[in-house]
């Protein structure tokens, strides 16, 4: 089970998981092409999980997940630690 916070929504958790699978670095771009969501909103939602270390910058437009992102989605990531971020 997940942890659920607030701030958190099905966009983050599917940029997450999209990540995750696919093993790749990716931008915004990429991500919302493949998501089917605006480059514009999820460029929003990766910098939520940027501040919350879910994901990291790789180069300049280009994300990947954390060993704290995959911990996130493995359920071993206790909410309160993403509370407030």
């Amino acid at each position: 089970m997940r942890p659920r916070v607030d701030w958190m929504n099905q966009t983050d958790d599917r940029v997450l998981e999209l990540l995750d699978e696919s093993g790749l670095i990716l931008t915004p771009a990429v991500i919302a092409k493949n998501l089917e969501y605006t480059r514009n909103w999820v460029s929003r939602r990766i910098g939520r999980l940027e501040n919350s270390g879910l994901v990291e910058p790789v180069d300049s437009g280009y994300y990947r997940i954390t060993d704290r992102g995959r911990a996130y989605l493995t359920g071993e990531l206790d909410a309160s630690d993403l509370e407030g971020e």
